[in-house]
């Protein structure tokens, strides 16, 4: 999976899951201040992206994800770990 697939899967789990527009997701949205995500989103996001890899993110992974573009960039991360 590329990072171009990791952000296709990305926006149609935050469409999907946390009902948010379509036109509001870019790899430049902030998830806290554009998308208005809090900590329990954080967790839920972390949850679906463990359903949709396989893989499990520790929370110090996604302590520095603010961006769409940083939780793409940490979900390459995981993936390439194996």
């Amino acid at each position: 999976m590329n990072k171009d697939e990791i952000y296709s899967e990305l926006k149609t789990v935050l469409i999907n899951s946390f009902m948010i527009e379509e036109e509001d997701i870019s790899p430049e949205a902030d998830l806290y201040a554009d998308l208005d995500f809090d900590s329990i989103d954080a967790i839920d996001l972390a949850a679906k992206i463990h359903s949709v890899t396989g893989k499990q993110l520790k929370p110090e992974q996604f302590k520095g994800v603010r961006t769409i573009g940083d939780a793409v960039n940490v979900i390459d991360e995981l993936l390439r770990a194996g």
